[in-house]
Order: structure tokens, then C-alpha cells, then sequence
């Protein structure tokens, strides 16, 4: 497929991420990550979020997490992988402002990705984040499904190697790919000519 054209992200504020395949190594499907011992950080997504944090952009996880409603892992247990992983991203000067999580199985919530209720949370928390400000970092079509209801740019964190239909749909979707968080961030902050 021929590269897209290059979007706008000059006005940018609010840097929504998925979390599983964008921060961390994602589990075969069917698996979860239920304990730090499985939590895989992805190469560059240290530095990658130091210098989104560096350049005053907000960083938001907005996170499925349909294991808690199967059983295999509690709120708490996530709450707990995620104060580890602030402290882990702290060592190297960089953090995540915020980080909402659905629990819930499909058809549970309005929360859950593609729908729109975390974002939709977020944007109640952080009252001058908006769809035009905003663009999403995900590696699934849920993840593009949802920033499109939202109405704010996508970004598909793409494995070249998956040809699935599903993956083919969020590629068509998307505005731009990009292979890791740490590419896309180089082209966010790349100086404009």
C-alpha cells in the first residue's frame, strides 16, 4: 500500500495511547498480561514518552481490559502494573498524565474500545482536550474505530507482518501508520520547515 499524505499534527496537545502492542509487548490472542512479571516495555517507548512529556503534550492511556471481567487478573492487579509502570517511567524522566481502563466485557459499558466513554471520560478531566487537539496511537482497528467516532486524527501502530483482515480494515482507516510509538513521535516533533 502507497504511504499516505502527511497529516497536520502541529496543534496536537493530547497524545491518546493504547496500551497493550503500543507501550508493551502484546500478548498472542487470547492471552493477557496479568502481572508485571509479563509487562514487556517496547524498545524507545521510554524516550518516546520523555519527549512527548519534554514538549508539553499530554499523555493518556485509554486501555481494554476485558481479563478483569473473564477473572483473570483484578482492577487492582492493573492499578498495580500501571503504579509500577509510572515508576518505571520515572527513572527515565518521563510519565503518563493519565490512564483510563475498561473492565468490562463486550456489551457491558460504553467504555469499552471502540466505544467512546474513555475518551469521552478524559476530555471531561482535561477540559481544553478536544477531537481537534487530540489524535490516538493504537495497533487495532478498535483503536481507530474509536478515535474516528471521537472525531480526532488515528495513527495505527502497524506489524507488517500481520495481514489479517481486521488489521487490513484499521490500515484503511487510519489517517497515518506508523511501526512503533517511537517513529510516530519522531514525525509528531520533527521541526516543521
Amino acid at each position: 500500500m502507497p504511504p499516505r499524505a502527511e497529516i497536520n499534527f502541529v496543534n496536537i496537545g493530547y497524545v491518546f495511547l493504547d496500551r497493550d502492542g503500543v507501550l508493551n509487548r502484546k500478548p498472542p490472542e487470547g492471552q493477557y498480561v496479568t502481572r508485571w512479571e509479563q509487562f514487556e516495555l517496547l524498545p524507545g517507548v521510554e524516550d518516546a514518552l520523555a519527549r512527548l512529556n519534554q514538549s508539553r503534550r499530554k499523555v493518556i492511556v485509554v486501555t481494554n481490559q476485558r481479563g478483569v471481567a473473564r477473572g483473570l487478573y483484578s482492577l487492582a492487579d492493573v492499578e498495580r502494573m500501571h503504579e509500577r509502570l509510572q515508576a518505571r517511567l520515572a527513572a527515565r524522566d518521563a510519565r503518563l498524565d493519565a490512564i483510563y481502563i475498561c473492565p468490562h466485557e463486550e456489551g457491558q459499558c460504553n467504555c469499552r474500545k471502540p466505544l467512546t466513554g474513555m475518551f469521552e471520560q478524559a476530555f471531561r478531566d482535561f477540559p481544553a482536550a478536544n477531537a481537534a487537539n487530540s489524535v490516538i496511537v493504537g495497533d487495532s482497528l478498535r483503536d481507530i474505530q474509536a478515535g474516528r467516532a471521537v472525531g480526532m486524527r488515528t495513527v495505527l501502530v502497524d506489524d507488517p507482518a500481520d495481514s489479517s483482515d481486521e488489521l487490513n480494515q484499521a490500515r484503511n482507516l487510519a489517517d497515518v501508520s506508523a511501526v512503533s510509538l517511537s517513529e510516530f513521535v519522531e514525525r509528531l516533533l520533527a521541526p516543521k520547515i
